[in-house]
Formats: structure tokens, C-alpha cells, sequence
């Protein structure tokens, strides 16, 4: 298993080199290491002739994933994308259009040239699924039997990040989802390895150093609790039940499950604060973001994959930076200021958007009392302004009041992780990292976050990155 922490779409996507930073092992690999030395030979060798099924294919992961093996090595045998659509059709489709149309194959464009469609064609077999159903929604028998014969290694990307998502997409995708996945992964007759990768945040609202350790069947982060999944679906049943029960339309079926479950990236605040929408933030500057570019994630897959094929064992590496290369939120926020200031924003009319410093509220109080005196208080004039004209503003005045209880329910939604102490310890990927003989493998496959230089990255690389793909 591998759990990388904030997912950042719009990382590098091209291996980088930080001389200055180079790190200079002291320290001489233990037995582990050298067992596992011995098993990951050469990367890219290893990747030749394997049949990969990917989950979560149009996610930005998954592409990068998809992006890196086909470059490294293109004669992979296959890649078996599974993508949610309702036929063969829809499927190559949205694979066209949200994949390999996007300009991070502009490289693989360029490599190959005019043979690029025929070696994407010969390569990736886009296959309409969902993990959410049995046996990946594949509803074909033959192509099911064909994948079971055929697979050497699965890697489970998909995921639903969204902290406001109906809770029985969730429950379908981040839990049953993979526990299809593993089911579909046992049928393959000659599998070598299952790949699932997680947010390291499962990990809740622990403090401290947290380890590259699994959590047991059943255990919840709370000690006096169990998870009990079968609960959970039972909970989900009766909740449907009773809104049918009582008549009530999908919109409330929608709502319901929403507030049952309960999109967090660093890169909405990038984009409200380069609109100008965002002037205060939530969070304690001091502290430790824990961030690792996307590029880094797959690199840590890719090495894994060949590190522990063929081994009847679980291993799991937390991809993070907040041990090794720590980056506080000051830096982002301060590398913000500076890059729109000498790249300042304007709005669809023409006017420049004005840059200013972000108020930072450092503690859920503070933001609670400046929500208060900044937004609570003119609401109630405008109640009573309102009720006061035979409530002739009623519609702005309802809309301005939804906007308030959705900022506050964000606010009470984001806050454990706004104010997160917890580090996420990478001894393991460590000791993975010291394995790899080849000094252009090193490169190739980089994952190491102490070359990683923040201001640089976000002013050179992730920001112009947010801006050009994600804020229109």
C-alpha cells in the first residue's frame, strides 16, 4: 500500500534535478535493504512485458502513472484502464478526451510523432467499469476472463477526495470500491502485485510522528471504538429506506446522504485567493503542511511495484515531507503574495485584482469571531432591514445566509487539518529509496522530498500551474 498525503494535481510531471540539495547517505543499508536490493533490480527492465489494470484512470494520479511507464518504457505490454462509463464507446471516449488529450502527454506527442496514435492504440485498453459494483462493473464475462488470465499487476488509484461528498459514493468508492478491486485481483491467475494507494489522512487527527504501519481489521483510530462495516452499509440501507419511505425527492435523497458523509486542495486557495474571493485564512502559519509533488507519488509506486512483486507480504510507504522537508504554510502563502505581485491577476472587464496579504486566523476562536463581526452581525441588520420591508429581500437575504452556514460548515469540516500535528514518518520509503543501484534510475524514479526547494516550486512551477490549468 502506498499513502501520499495532499494530493496536488498540477505537480511536475518531468523528474527534476536539485544538485544543491543531493543527499549524502551516512548511514550503510541494513539486511532489509539489501534483500530488497536484490529483488528490484533494474526499474525500467521491469516494467517490460507487464499487463498493468489501473483504477481511477481519469484521475490526475492515474494519468501521471500511465504517463511515466509508457515513457520509461514503452515496450510495457499493456495498460488496462478501468474508466466509468457505460459501454466500450463512452469508455474510449472519456479516455480521449480527460487522458491522453491532456498536454501532459505532450512529451509521448512529441516522442513519437505521427505513430503516437497507433502506440497509444497498441498500449492502453480503455475498459468501461466501475469499482463501486462486483467485479469492477465489468459486465462482459470474456473480457473478465481474458483480464483474469492475462493481469500481472493491479494498482488501485481511485478514490473520491471530496470532504462534502454523499456519503453512500464514498462508503461505494473509498471502501467497497477497494475491496473490489482486491476481490477482482485474486481471480488473476499469474498477479505479481496489488498496488492501492490511499491518502496517508486516514490516519485522522493523530499527533506526532505517525509510522508506515497498517491498521487492523476493524480498528478505529478512537480506542474505545470499532469500525464494523457491515453496520455502516446497514446504516446507509435504513437511511435510503426512510427517505423513500417518507416520499421525498432526489435533490432531499442527495442532501441527506451529503449530510450523512460530510474538495480540499491547497490549489482552492490558489484559485480563490488569484480571483481576488479569498482574503482570510484558516490555519496556523508555524505549522508543517505535509505536501509531495504527484511525479514523487508515482515514482514511490513505480519503485514499490518493482521492489515486492511476487512477495506474499504487505508492505506500506507513507510518500510525505513532513519529516524531511518540512514546508509550513507560511511559505506558501508568502510565495503567493510575491508571484502575484510581480504577475498581478485582472478580471473579465479588464481591472487588475488588487494583491494583498492574507489575515491569517490562527485559531478556530479567531475565525469564529471575525465570521461573527465580519458576517453574522450585518446579516442580522439585513434580517430585520428585510422583515422591516415586508420581506422584499428575501431572496438575496436567504442566499447570503446559505453562503454563511457553508462557509462555517467548511470551516468546522477543515479544521482538524487545517490545525494538524501530525508528522508522517517515511523510514521505510527511505530504506526503498536506498536501494536503487542506478545512478539514472535515482533520477529517473526520484522520490526523495529533501530535493524538493518550495519557494521554487511554488513560485516556478505549481502556481503558473494552478493558473493555466484549473483557473480559467
Amino acid at each position: 500500500m502506498i499513502k501520499e498525503t495532499n494530493r496536488c494535481p498540477l505537480m511536475p510531471i518531468l523528474p527534476r534535478i536539485r544538485s544543491s540539495k543531493n543527499c549524502q547517505w551516512r548511514s550503510k543499508p541494513n539486511s532489509f535493504v539489501a534483500l530488497i536490493a536484490m529483488e528490484i533490480g533494474n526499474i525500467v527492465e521491469f516494467l517490460k512485458d507487464k499487463s498493468i489494470l489501473i483504477s481511477g484512470s481519469t484521475g490526475f494520479l492515474a494519468k501521471i502513472f500511465v504517463e511515466k511507464v509508457l515513457r520509461v518504457q514503452p515496450s510495457v505490454k499493456k495498460l488496462f484502464l478501468i474508466v466509468r462509463a457505460r459501454d466500450a464507446s463512452s469508455a474510449e471516449q472519456r479516455f480521449q478526451n480527460e487522458v491522453i488529450n491532456k498536454d501532459l502527454f505532450q512529451v509521448l506527442r512529441e516522442k513519437h510523432g505521427k505513430e503516437f496514435d497507433s502506440f497509444i492504440s497498441n498500449k492502453i485498453s480503455p475498459i468501461a467499469g466501475d469499482i463501486a459494483e462486483e467485479n469492477l462493473g465489468i459486465k462482459d464475462y470474456s473480457i473478465r476472463e481474458y483480464l483474469w488470465k492475462e493481469i500481472d499487476i493491479v494498482v488501485n488509484v481511485a478514490a473520491t477526495t471530496n470532504f462534502y461528498e454523499r456519503y453512500d459514493v464514498a462508503l461505494g468508492i473509498n471502501v467497497m470500491g477497494a475491496k473490489n478491486v482486491l476481490d477482482f485481483a485474486k481471480q488473476c491467475t499469474k498477479i505479481k502485485m496489488l498496488l492501492h494507494v490511499s491518502t496517508a489522512y486516514v490516519a485522522g487527527v493523530q499527533e506526532g510522528i505517525i509510522t508506515e504501519k497498517p491498521f487492523n481489521f476493524g480498528e478505529a483510530l478512537k480506542p474505545d471504538l470499532k469500525v464494523d462495516i457491515g453496520e455502516e452499509l446497514k446504516l446507509l440501507e435504513e437511511t435510503k429506506n426512510q427517505i423513500q419511505d417518507e416520499k421525498k425527492t432526489k435533490e432531499a435523497e442527495k442532501e441527506a446522504m451529503k449530510e450523512l458523509g460530510i474538495k480540499r486542495t491547497i490549489d482552492s486557495i490558489i484559485v480563490g485567493y488569484a480571483k481576488g474571493n479569498i482574503s482570510s485564512f484558516l490555519g496556523d502559519p508555524q505549522m508543517s503542511m505535509d505536501l509531495i509533488p504527484g511525479d514523487m507519488v508515482v515514482n514511490a509506486m513505480i519503485a514499490s511495484i518493482a521492489a515486492h512483486s511476487n512477495q506474499h507480504s504487505q508492505f506500506i510507504y507513507q510518500v510525505s515531507s513532513s519529516v524531511r522537508n518540512p514546508v509550513k504554510y507560511s511559505t506558501l502563502l508568502q510565495s503567493g503574495y510575491q508571484y502575484f505581485k510581480k504577475n498581478p491577476r485582472t478580471t473579465s472587464d479588464g481591472k487588475t485584482i488588487k494583491t494583498t496579504t492574507i489575515h491569517v486566523m490562527k485559531t478556530m476562536s479567531d475565525f469564529k469571531r471575525y465570521m461573527f463581526l465580519r458576517y453574522r452581525l450585518p446579516l442580522e441588520g439585513f434580517r430585520l432591514l428585510n422583515l422591516a420591508c415586508c420581506c422584499l429581500f428575501n431572496q438575496r437575504f436567504n442566499q447570503l445566509w446559505r453562503k454563511y452556514k457553508f462557509v462555517m460548515r467548511l470551516a468546522e469540516l477543515y479544521a482538524p487539518y487545517a490545525f494538524f500535528k501530525g508528522c508522517f514518518d517515511d523510514t521505510k520509503l527511505e530504506k526503498l529509496r536506498m536501494t536503487t543501484r542506478d545512478s539514472m534510475e535515482t533520477i529517473l524514479f526520484d522520490f526523495d522530498p529533501k530535493h524538493i526547494e518550495w519557494e521554487n516550486y511554488f513560485s516556478n512551477i505549481h502556481i503558473p500551474g494552478v493558473l493555466k490549468h484549473v483557473c480559467n
